[in-house]
C-alpha cells in the first residue's frame, strides 16, 4: 500500500557534480551540486539564487562541471554548509554556512587550467566538462532558484576509464563509479542489475550528436547576435 508524504525535497539519486566559476575578482570558486541532467551535449544545472556560483553562471557564463568518483567523497564532503558569497545570505547563516575564499584548499584539491573557457577544472576529477551557458531562468515553485542550460564545449575523461577504439573511445560505465547524492546523503553504485537492451542496441552505435566543437561554433554565433 502506497502513502502520500510531503518531504522537504525530492532527491531520489543523481550524480554530484563540483561546478568550478570565477568570482568577480578573477579567483576561482567551487560549489557542489546534485541537481544535474543531461542530454546529448547540453547539461541543465539548478542552483539557489543565493549562491556565488548562480551569480557567476549569469556573469561569465562559463563553468567547468566535474564529476567526482565515489573515492573523493571525503574532499566534497569539505565543502558543506560553505559558500563563496560575502556576506553570506541570512538564511544560509541559519542554516550554519560559513564563508570560504578558497573552496579548493578547503577541499584538498587542486585546479588545473581548462582549454576553453576560464573557470579551472579539478584535476583529480575523472570526468571534466568545459561548458558555456547558453541560457538560464528562474525555476521551481516555492524555491528560489535558477536553471541553467549549458553546452559541453569541452570534455576530459581518466584514461583509465576509456574503453573502444582510438578514433572515439567511450567510457566504460562499469568502470565509472560516480559518487550519488541521493536525499542528501551520499552513496556509490551496486553491480549491474540486468543488462539492458537499449545498450546494445543500434540506438547506442549509431545515434548522431554534434560534436563539441560544433556545439562551441553554435555558442560563439548565438552570443553575436
Amino acid at each position: 500500500m502506497h502513502k502520500t508524504i510531503d518531504p522537504t525535497i525530492l532527491y531520489f539519486g543523481t550524480p554530484v557534480a563540483l561546478i568550478s566559476t570565477l568570482n568577480p575578482d578573477g579567483s576561482p570558486n567551487l560549489a557542489p551540486m546534485s541537481s544535474a541532467w543531461w542530454l546529448g551535449w547540453s547539461c541543465m544545472l539548478g542552483l539557489g539564487q543565493m549562491g556565488q556560483t548562480s551569480d557567476n553562471l549569469i556573469r561569465t557564463r562559463e563553468c567547468v562541471i566535474n564529476l567526482p568518483s565515489e573515492d573523493l567523497v571525503t574532499h566534497v564532503d569539505r565543502l558543506a554548509l560553505t559558500t563563496g558569497k560575502i556576506p553570506v545570505p541570512e538564511k544560509k547563516c541559519q542554516w550554519g554556512y560559513r564563508y570560504e575564499a578558497d573552496k579548493f584548499g578547503i577541499a584538498g584539491l587542486t585546479p588545473t587550467e581548462s582549454e576553453s573557457v576560464a573557470p579551472p577544472r579539478v584535476r583529480e576529477c575523472p570526468v571534466q566538462m568545459e561548458g558555456i551557458v547558453h541560457d538560464f531562468r528562474s525555476f521551481g515553485k516555492n524555491v528560489n532558484a535558477n536553471v541553467f542550460e549549458v553546452h559541453i564545449v569541452k570534455l576530459h575523461v581518466d584514461e583509465d576509464l576509456l574503453v573502444g577504439n582510438d578514433a572515439r573511445p567511450h567510457i566504460d560505465p562499469v568502470r565509472w563509479r560516480p559518487l550519488i547524492m541521493s536525499f542528501c546523503r551520499f552513496f556509490g553504485l551496486g553491480g549491474e542489475l540486468h543488462p539492458s537492451r537499449l545498450a546494445e542496441s543500434n540506438f547506442m552505435k549509431f545515434v548522431t550528436q554534434p560534436t563539441a566543437s560544433q556545439l562551441a561554433d553554435s555558442s560563439t554565433r548565438n552570443e553575436r547576435k
